[in-house]
């Protein structure tokens, strides 16, 4: 349900080059229990926000990048409109299977090109609360169709669970995306922390930082309670591949609370067994 996870490689969505790029990861996982026809649906969303990433992420010239997501918005246009070209032509079956809806691949391209004409910095928490919806909560949108999940609760986790993990993300990638010139923690979180400036490098650095990250945490954990609850009152089988994502992430901010936010800061990562034991339990028992 974010972009950052829930990514792969260029080309058709379900093909092995496609699957292979995407083994490692949690989402890789999760999807693989699903019946063909989701999965593969799944595969499509997971390429289509790996392609729009790679535009976002690549050092390209700002004017060439903003010029790519825009033919990605016409491309998904012409989808809708009956005339698909080449590489989204294999996505019009689950479009129409699944009520995929414009909109929102329309809104994780909007999101993407937030970080295109400058490198987001201490954006202001509306701003922020946007972005997360556009990247995360608006690839959860698409997937809950897929699991087949009422509109109304559907909509809802799609809002909680991608907040929860996206909010998790930037936790996580707090230096590593500083290394690149991003900061995602928001501007009214630093200023509380006593944190006037807006240069990654410098904020990552400060001392003070660990309070910065205090309210983000905080709303990761009660975006993970709202999930919870939501999917506590749906068909087991209808919400395992979200519930194996949030049980994840959920587990890695737990990691990061437990190591802290002070410098040093060690990356961290669930290892093969933690893992394993949560698709186990959420996919099998």
């Amino acid at each position: 349900m974010t972009v950052t996870d829930t990514t792969a490689q260029h080309g058709g969505a379900a093909d092995e080059n496609v699957q292979g790029t995407a083994s490692g990861s949690s989402f890789y996982a999760a999807m693989r229990i699903l019946p063909r026809e989701q999965r593969d649906a799944m595969f499509q969303i997971y390429s289509f926000c790996r392609q729009v990433d790679d535009i976002a992420d690549s050092d390209g010239p700002r004017p060439e990048r903003l010029a790519a997501l825009d033919q990605w918005r016409r491309d998904i246009d012409a989808l809708y409109a009956g005339n698909p070209p080449a590489r989204v032509k294999d996505y019009a079956p689950s479009v129409k299977q699944f009520g995929l809806r414009r909109e929102d691949f329309i809104a994780i391209i909007d999101g993407m090109e937030m970080d295109v004409p400058a490198d987001i910095r201490a954006p202001d928490a509306k701003t922020l609360d946007l972005y997360c919806d556009r990247v995360a909560s608006a690839v959860g949108r698409l997937s809950v169709r897929v699991f087949g999940l009422g509109e109304e609760d559907g909509i809802l986790l799609a809002h909680h669970l991608g907040r929860a993990l996206q909010l998790s993300n930037i936790l996580r990638d707090i230096d590593e995306d500083a290394a690149i010139g991003r900061l995602y923690l928001p501007r009214e979180n630093l200023e509380a922390a006593g944190i006037m400036s807006n240069e990654p490098l410098t904020v990552v650095s400060d001392p003070r930082l660990p309070r910065a990250c205090e309210d983000i945490l905080r709303q990761a954990r009660s975006h993970f309670a709202a999930s919870n609850d939501i999917m506590a009152r749906n068909p087991r089988r209808l919400v395992r591949a979200p519930k194996i994502m949030s049980e994840y992430y959920h587990a890695i901010l737990e990691k990061l609370v437990e190591r802290g936010f002070a410098l040093p800061r060690k990356p961290v990562k669930l290892s093969k067994a933690a893992k394993i034991f949560i698709l186990i339990r959420y996919a099998f028992i």
